[in-house]
């Protein structure tokens, strides 16, 4: 006789992954800090440069970096929070395509995963 595929994480699992998440969430978070700040100087370096005439375009170059770094950076916090809530909801490591289960050893590479590998790879890029 098999045993039932398994369909959810106990609430140990998920306790792990929530600590995981949140340890992730706080570095983003200050990563973001830090992507603003950077970004905030370097903006007001410029404005003065500008004023003295010394305006180099390689801070417009950099300015667009940290912005798109800052997008990214915004984008992961959400998918991290949106993990929690899931957690919080018993969804967590659900497929949402699929409703198969995520293997754990994908959500403790990408917590983030909504969706099993085999999802993933038929979407489009």
């Amino acid at each position: 006789m098999s045993t039932p595929e398994k369909t959810r994480y106990t609430a140990e699992e998920l306790a792990e992954f929530k600590k995981i998440i949140l340890e992730k969430l706080e570095e983003a978070e200050k990563e973001y800090h830090r992507l603003k700040e950077s970004l905030n100087e370097l903006v007001s370096a410029a404005e003065d440069q500008y004023r003295t005439g010394e305006y180099m375009g390689s801070e417009y170059s950099e300015k667009l970096q940290l912005e798109r770094l800052l997008q990214h950076n915004l984008k992961y916090i959400d998918a991290l929070k949106r993990a929690l809530i899931r957690i919080e909801n018993g969804t967590y490591g659900i497929c949402k395509v699929t409703g198969k289960l995520i293997p754990k050893e994908r959500l403790l590479a990408v917590p983030v995963a909504e969706t099993i590998v085999e999802v993933k790879e038929k979407r489009p890029k």
